[in-house]
Parts: C-alpha cells; structure tokens; sequence
C-alpha cells in the first residue's frame, strides 16, 4: 500500500474521531477555513511534554483565561506564572515558557514564525515542539515525533530494534507518511491513533483504520512493541525540609535558584540533596524531628525528604528565605514535592 494511501486512510478516520480538545480545531472547522492559534498549539505543546492530556486540560485552560494572548502572558509576573504552574512538573518548561512568550513579543511583533527553523530559535522549543508548532498551526508538512507515533511506526512497520536506537528508523518511516496537505490534521491524527486505539498495552487492533496494513499485526507481535532497552536503575538521594512557622502564622518559604531542578519553585528550605541527608537549618529554632518523611521520584532519581519542625518567635530572622502571611499562603503554589511536605506537616502544628 502507497504512502499517500496510508495517510488518506488515516485522515478519514480522524474526520470521524478526532479527540476533542480545548487547544485544537476540529477537522471540520479547519476544512471550513478556521485556522488554529499558534499560541495555544504551542502552550499545549509545551504543557504536553511528557505529561498526560488528562493532566494538562484544566492547566491549559486555566492558562489561557488568565492569560489569553502571548502578549498577556510575556507581560506576566515571573512568580505567577511559576504557581500557575505548579504541580505539572519539569519546572524548566514554565521559565523557558515566559523567554519565549517575550521572545515573540519583543523579536516577532506578538506573532509566531511559522517555519520550523525559525521557531527552533525560539526559547525552549525543540525539534519535536518546533515540527508541532509548523505543522498544526501553520499546516506546514513536517514530521511530528511523540512516543505515540513511535509506538504507531514501530507497529505498523514490525520495527523490532528496541528504543531509544529505533528512533531514526521510526522517525524515517512517520516522514515518509506525512502528507503534504493537512499535515496538521495528519500529525494530531497519528497521536490519537496512538492514543486511543494503538495504547501501549492490549492495543484495539479490530477496530485500528491501519489494521490491514500493520506489519506487527500480522506477526502476532503487535503488543510486544516497541521494544525498549532496560532502564537503569534510579538512584537515591536524600534531604531534609525545614518547615517554620511564626507566632503569627506565617509560614518560612525560600524561592528556588531559576536553574536546576525546581527552578524558580517556592519550597521549604532544606540543605542540597545527596546520598546523606544534611542538617543545614534556615535559622536558629528548637527544631522537632517529627519523624516524618516525604518521597517523591524525578526522572532521573528518587527523593526522601525528612521533616523538620518549628514554631519560632516573631522576630525570627533566617538566613535563607522569608516568611509569607498565612492568609497569602496557598499550597497550590509550590511544587508537587513541596506540598508534599505541607500535607504531611500541617497536622504536626497545633494551629493553622
């Protein structure tokens, strides 16, 4: 079967399914001539980024109510942005959000290119983002790449070399798929695809529009792939959080440097984390151990957070930090592993 037969197959089941989403414009619409607003293909692009649609909606919805244009959010506050943020993860993407909304703004007129070589230049966009933005903004026919069109490719090609090596190979067989029209229709196609029908595990393949072409199928193999190369194993490490509250109710909070992980989070303040944990207390208090602790797992390791405890004076002066007025307090805006620790030590304190 020709490649454009493939695709043609693959559109006609995406004008009866497309997955309806508060960033995207159906295929009827964009038959009809509506055209899809780069600023929210991007901002859902990168929400998206190894994070789930069912997790990103109410983010991206939340999003775009406060801050509807990219000029409304290059023109936010740093800190608000980062506590809208919190709890999607990858804290990176929400400061490289903010140099790229102003980047647009300050060097493209509020406007985003719409060639993938000019978006790549942009802030914290990438090859995958960059092929996204071209494609289903803009209806440029390049090849969008997430781990759903990879499983797709691999099956449909009986592609058997484990990931991430098969890479090429499958990114060279969804280049040779991508049409030339309704490259955006296309590309959010094969992600539904992926999404819906051909899911990593017990993949529908009675009722998958590729059914009679899959290779994987054919062999038997189709719930086998991709193979993948074993993980590593992740390491350990370990930390303490200082949690201080006044006499007034005030809570001690530290703001994360803007690089590494975290970055530009509020947080607890606490030693760097290592194989040990460290005592390195924000200011001088009797301390409680209560003898709790919070783990939480990144990408690349684990973490065990123990708690420490304190009710301090209101004169309390620490050396990292400040503190913040109960009342201008929300745990919504700290990190996932952050309001962890909250959670965990709220009932320790006598009072809230």
């Amino acid at each position: 079967m020709r490649e454009s037969e493939l695709s043609e197959i693959l559109l006609d089941w995406y004008d009866a399914n497309a997955r309806t989403m508060p960033w995207r414009v159906p295929p009827q619409d964009r038959a009809a001539g509506l055209r899809p607003d780069p600023y929210r293909i991007w901002l859902s692009e990168v929400m998206l980024q190894q994070t789930t649609v069912a997790a990103v909606r109410d983010y991206f919805t939340r999003f775009t109510a406060r801050w509807p244009t990219v000029a409304d959010l290059a023109a936010a506050d740093d800190g608000d942005v980062m506590a809208e943020w919190a709890g999607l993860g990858y804290y990176a993407r929400a400061r490289n959000l903010l140099k790229c909304a102003r980047a647009v703004v300050a060097d493209h007129g509020g406007d985003f290119p719409d060639t993938h070589a000019d978006l790549i230049k942009l802030p914290g966009i990438g090859p995958y983002t960059a092929a996204a933005i071209a494609a289903i903004a803009f209806d440029r026919p390049e090849t969008v790449v997430d781990g759903n069109v990879e499983r797709v490719m691999a099956r449909l090609f009986a592609v058997q070399t484990p990931l991430p090596p098969a890479k090429r190979e499958l990114t060279a067989h969804a280049s040779r798929l991508t049409p030339q029209t309704r490259a955006g229709d296309y590309a959010q196609a094969v992600m539904d695809l992926g999404a819906t029908i051909c899911t990593p595990k017990s993949p529908a393949c009675g009722i998958c529009p590729w059914m009679a072409p899959c290779a994987a199928r054919h062999a038997g193999i189709a719930a086998d792939l991709p193979r993948k190369l074993p993980k590593q194993a992740k390491p350990t490490r370990h930390g303490i959080a200082y949690v201080a509250r006044r006499t007034d109710g005030a809570l001690l909070l530290e703001r994360r440097p803007d690089t590494g992980l975290l970055g530009g989070m509020l947080g607890w303040p606490g030693a760097p984390w290592g194989d040990t944990a460290q005592e390195h207390p924000p200011l001088a208090a009797d301390w409680h151990d209560p003898g709790l602790h919070v783990r939480h797992t990144f990408t690349h390791f684990h973490l065990i957070l123990a708690i420490r405890t304190a009710n301090v004076p209101q004169d309390a002066t620490p050396t990292t930090g400040h503190f913040i007025d109960k009342h201008a307090f929300r745990p919504t805006d700290l990190p996932t592993v952050m309001r962890k620790v909250w959670d965990a030590t709220r009932a320790t304190f006598s009072t809230l």
